[in-house]
């Protein structure tokens, strides 16, 4: 098993590689530097199917996200889920006495620590390393770091339930909720049922497969399905709407009645009322 999966590679190439756009959405300095030893190889295996503008418009989505819901003042903890080599404790601006868990398997939350290190790179605010097996009981390990269930959260999923049987990712969604205090809230995206099944998509979610990190769940549902998990959707977007990369975006957006077309889902929601 690699240290650093292809899937956190990738993304950090997709990161750098828009950094040094001079259009570019956000501003990573040490993306290039974490997508090794594979991530810009991966971007050629994997390209095409708007893959590299999606990255980017979710990366900005998923930041404006917590830029927006920390600055309401309520939340000052916030939970990065399967945090892979994402740098946003390094690059974003947080309000003073935020903490950020960043959460994720133990051999790579190390080889991060190492290359983070060797860059001189300092956080901009608390930022605590939490090494865990997201397969198996994490909750307690996220609380020995100093995660606080009786706190409102801002829980962050970025590329995570792709992954996931729906089944697993709807388990996901009530963990999250079984430790949110009122007033958490949840960022995270989710693909379309019909992009799994989608001839345009076939080659590229063949190659993932093939690599070992096939693309599972898609809903074309997501508001029920994140209702059905304890939570209550406040904004859903899709590439191309605006404050979702309107104009980066390669593809016309769909109307919601189109049935049938691919979807890619942002998210934001909040914890439903008990």
């Amino acid at each position: 098993m690699h240290a650093v999966s292809y899937t956190a590679q990738w993304m950090a190439a997709a990161r750098a590689q828009e950094s040094e756009r001079d259009d570019a959405l956000f501003v990573d300095r040490l993306a290039r530097d974490l997508a090794a030893p594979k991530g810009f190889e991966l971007i050629e295996r994997y390209a095409g199917g708007g893959l590299l503008p999606f990255i980017s418009i979710r990366t900005k989505y998923l930041d404006d996200a917590i830029t927006t819901v920390l600055a309401e003042g309520e939340i000052q903890q916030v939970v990065l889920i399967a945090a892979g080599m994402d740098a946003r404790a390094f690059r974003l601006d947080w309000p003073d006495g935020v903490e950020v868990y960043e959460v994720d398997h133990g051999p790579l939350i190390a080889e991060k620590r190492r290359r983070l290190d060797a860059l001189g790179a300092e956080p901009r605010t608390d930022r605590r390393e939490v090494s865990a097996d997201l397969t198996g009981d994490w909750l307690p390990t996220l609380e020995a770091a100093g995660f606080d269930r009786s706190r409102p959260t801002l829980w962050v999923a970025e590329a995570l339930t792709f992954f996931l049987t729906e089944e697993q990712a709807a388990g996901l969604l009530r963990l999250l909720a079984s430790a949110s205090a009122p007033g958490s809230q949840l960022a995270f995206d989710i693909l379309g049922r019909a992009l799994l099944r989608s001839p345009f998509s076939k080659p590229f979610l063949d190659t993932l497969a093939a690599d070992g990190t096939p693309w599972i769940f898609g809903s074309d549902e997501p508001e029920e399905f994140v209702a059905a998990n304890l939570w209550k959707v406040v904004d859903l977007s899709e590439p191309g709407q605006p404050g979702a990369g309107q104009g980066r975006w390669p593809y016309d957006v769909q109307p919601r009645n189109r049935r049938g077309a691919n979807r890619l889902w942002l998210i934001r929601a909040q914890i439903a009322a008990a």
